[in-house]
């Protein structure tokens, strides 16, 4: 298995059969090393409707059709669109042919802003913890702190955890640190900073809070491989 980041909270997985994109952002994402044109994943899995998660989700699936997995009114809202959806919703799983899928809790908010300013609402925000080939990946999404964190962190074995550190709409470094000790993750990855000024962070600051825990600082397009 290949996990690599390209800015933001853009996440591909690549396993021995399929390609998983995560909040494909890329357009207007100005750190990410990714080309629209390029993508041709298997899968794409949404946390949240907001667009800087959504991104490029529906140019992706015009070209390649995949299988766009997120959280129901997120997942109808896409399939009124004739794009191919599995909803799902917090505290369900599903094995499907690729891993499985668990959507947990976020606090957060969720919505798409349409070309013709409406605003739609997307249904709850989620965190997902995917698991293929033996492996465990979390993806928190778009969060603040919460105490059952420790929750997810009990009922899985997490390899690799991704965590917002941007502050303003997400975790700050400070917060962030304190889901590490939460989720016990063999690994943690910040994302969701530097994109906007508002998120403007330096990432030693979160490693320098984490006791006892791998932090690897990713630049975008950087690889992890298990």
């Amino acid at each position: 298995m290949k996990i690599s980041y390209h800015g933001h909270s853009v996440v591909k997985i690549k396993t021995d059969s399929h390609t998983i994109l995560i909040d494909p952002f890329i357009t207007g994402n100005s750190l990410t090393d990714l080309e629209v044109s390029d993508q041709k994943p298997d899968v794409i899995l949404l946390t949240h409707g907001h667009n800087d998660h959504v991104g490029d989700t529906m140019d992706i699936a015009k070209r390649c059709n995949p299988l766009i997995v997120g959280p129901n009114e997120l997942a109808v809202y896409l399939g009124w669109q004739d794009f191919n959806t599995h909803g799902m919703n917090i505290g369900g799983s599903y094995t499907f042919d690729f891993g499985k899928v668990t959507y947990t809790q976020a606090f957060h908010s969720s919505s798409y802003t349409t070309d013709e300013n409406e605003i739609i609402y997307t249904g709850m925000p989620a965190g997902i913890v995917f698991e293929a080939e033996g492996k465990t990946i979390y993806h928190a999404g778009d969060t603040s702190l919460f105490g059952d964190m420790a929750l997810i962190g009990k009922k899985h074995a997490i390899d690799i955890a991704f965590l917002p550190i941007g502050d303003n709409f997400t975790m700050g470094p400070e917060d962030a640190a304190i889901a590490v000790e939460l989720l016990k993750p063999k690994v943690v990855v910040p994302v969701h900073y530097d994109t906007f000024p508002p998120i403007k962070q330096n990432p030693e600051t979160f490693k320098d809070l984490v006791k006892g825990y791998e932090v690897n600082i990713m630049k975008p397009g950087e690889t992890i491989e298990f």
